[in-house]
């Protein structure tokens, strides 16, 4: 393959640091959420984008286009929620195809008590090594290789799924 475009030595160098760091991230926050809280980062992100709906409440394909999960992912991940009471599935009463994930109380404070952990885990392992200008550079780094990724997604059925803002505090 004469025309593959191979990774000069700072870009692989820039490659393997940027999925070693990746792996060790998400390992750490899995293992702090499940140590400190039983629950797994798939559960804590569903809850995290359910709380921060209108009403607490989305539609199963809306969320499964904000967290980039399978439909059949999510819809096990709900049913974990569901039997812990965190999370319950209703159809909408003007539309019955669709399904609407619902946070309840219950799950809302299965967050709150797990976030601040979670918060000092992210804080510890990405911010802290990182001076004030290096964390913006790293919003501005990331935030061009989103967009990037965001101009290459077809439009969805009716709109582009929502996306989580990098830029949100």
């Amino acid at each position: 393959m004469s025309g593959t475009r191979w990774l000069d030595d700072e870009e692989q160098r820039t490659w393997r640091a940027y999925i070693r760091t990746s792996q060790l991230l998400q390992d750490a926050l899995e293992r702090q959420l499940q140590r400190d809280s039983g629950i797994p980062h798939t559960y804590y992100m569903i809850l995290v984008v359910l709380s921060e709906s209108p009403g607490r409440t989305m539609t199963m394909s809306e969320l499964s286009s904000i967290l980039r999960y399978s439909v059949s992912r999510l819809s096990h991940a709900v049913s974990r929620l569901e039997e812990k009471g965190w999370v319950r599935r209703v159809k909408r009463p003007e539309d019955r195809r669709t399904t609407v994930a619902e946070l309840t109380d219950e799950g809302f404070a299965a967050l709150v008590q797990a976030a601040p952990g979670h918060v000092e885990e992210v804080r510890r392992v990405l911010f802290d090594p990182l001076t004030p200008a290096q964390v913006r550079r790293f919003r501005e780094v990331l935030t061009t290789i989103l967009t990037a990724f965001e101009s290459q997604e077809p439009p969805g059925e009716d709109e582009r799924p929502r996306q989580l803002d990098p830029a949100a505090p």
